[in-house]
């Protein structure tokens, strides 16, 4: 079962790659001023940026990220309400700011600890 998680909202975005140093302080400004958790996938292919806070926040990060136009830029998962799986309703916000995985295996696993694992592995199109 599903549950909304109070007033907060969520966006998952993929890239070709993330490797500029320099979009990433942008992104790391941007998640800053937008008060929002932000965790993106540094290195190779695939580039994920994975974004949660405020519906205002996580739409003006979107922005900023489509604004450093990454190669291949993909919203896959349109900023929308915010639904954790097997029941959690607790925020789990606990953190702001930006934060990097170089690996796919450590960012799933901190989307199963964020309870939308299976949000991101269908926006990924790792299932259906």
């Amino acid at each position: 079962m599903l549950r909304a998680s109070e007033g907060l909202f969520n966006a998952l975005i993929r890239t070709h790659h993330i490797t500029s140093r320099k979009k990433v302080a942008k992104l790391k400004q941007a998640a800053d001023a937008h008060d929002v958790f932000a965790l993106l996938r540094y290195g190779g292919a695939p580039g994920i940026m994975y974004v949660e806070g405020e519906e205002k926040g996580v739409r003006q990060w979107v922005d900023a990220v489509h604004n450093l136009r990454y190669k291949d830029y993909q919203l896959v998962s349109r900023p929308a309400l915010l639904e954790r799986e097997g029941g959690v309703s607790s925020p789990l916000i606990d953190k702001r700011g930006l934060y990097e995985m170089d690996t796919v295996k450590a960012f799933g696993h901190e989307m199963q600890c964020r309870a939308v694992y299976g949000w991101w592995r269908r926006g990924m199109g790792y299932a259906s």
